[in-house]
């Protein structure tokens, strides 16, 4: 992860390891909403993290995480479909629960390293990640994790809104 300025607004939510559902459920009302998930092509930067052949799909999964009736994270997910594993059933099962209800719950899984940075419009997921926060941002912050369950992986890509600011 960049070294950012501890003063930077987003500093605590980008290197806190913890899981992010449970950070933002203590500020207010919480909810989830499953934007998509199915089969998708993963964007190049994901492809190569999970080492899968451009142009293969890949299992993917959007929602926004929302605090008091506000989109305030983009959160993408993608894993390989192969090998095939018991994390292709768990998260095609997990619907309109939250992802770190699994992740941060089974003792089985590793959180790999962290990496943060700022999104602008060259980036593919930043145009989804705006018209699910909303607003006409110049650039978003980000942060990327992969986390190891047996022999898969899977990469969580989470988009910080404006409005996280200060809390």
């Amino acid at each position: 992860m960049p070294r950012l300025p501890e003063s930077a607004p987003y500093f605590p939510w980008l290197r806190d390891r913890g899981s992010l559902t449970a950070r933002i459920q203590a500020r207010g009302q919480f909810s989830l909403r499953l934007l998509r998930q199915g089969l998708a092509r993963p964007t190049p930067d994901e492809a190569a993290l999970l080492g899968i052949a451009p142009g293969a799909l890949a299992w993917t999964r959007e929602v926004a995480l929302v605090l008091d009736g506000v989109p305030v994270v983009y959160a993408h997910t993608v894993l390989a479909c192969q090998p095939r594993g018991p994390l292709v059933r768990w998260l095609g099962r997990i619907g309109g629960r939250s992802l770190g209800s699994l992740l941060f719950a089974h003792p089985g899984f590793a959180r790999g390293e962290m990496r943060a940075r700022r999104l602008d419009a060259r980036h593919p997921l930043f145009a989804r990640a705006t018209a699910t926060l909303g607003g006409a941002p110049r650039s978003l912050w980000a942060r990327r994790s992969l986390f190891g369950f047996r022999t898969q992986a899977v990469l969580v890509t989470e988009v910080f809104s404006p409005a996280l600011r200060g809390l």
